[in-house]
């Protein structure tokens, strides 16, 4: 599951939800929206599935693998790094 380092979120990206007509808590939840989109084609990828048929139980057995992963290996071997 290794990657090379994750954008979730571009500069441009980021400040066209500055640029947008939203408040504080609207452009936080399109940064939250975009953020886990990219991610759910990672996860869509790395489970040979496509992204429209991920499951919940996909995406929690996903963020299982990548903690054990992050405790394992270090957060450099993780996609998630924190």
């Amino acid at each position: 599951m290794e990657h090379s380092p994750i954008q979730f979120l571009s500069p441009e990206e980021s400040a066209d939800i500055d640029a947008a007509l939203l408040d504080s808590s609207e452009k936080f939840l399109t940064r939250l929206t975009i953020s886990s989109w990219r991610l759910l084609q990672i996860i869509a990828q790395d489970t040979k599935t496509p992204l429209e048929e991920l499951t919940h139980k996909q995406i929690i057995a996903w963020f299982e693998q990548d903690g054990k992963i992050r405790r394992e290996q270090g957060k450099d071997a993780a996609t998630l790094k924190w």
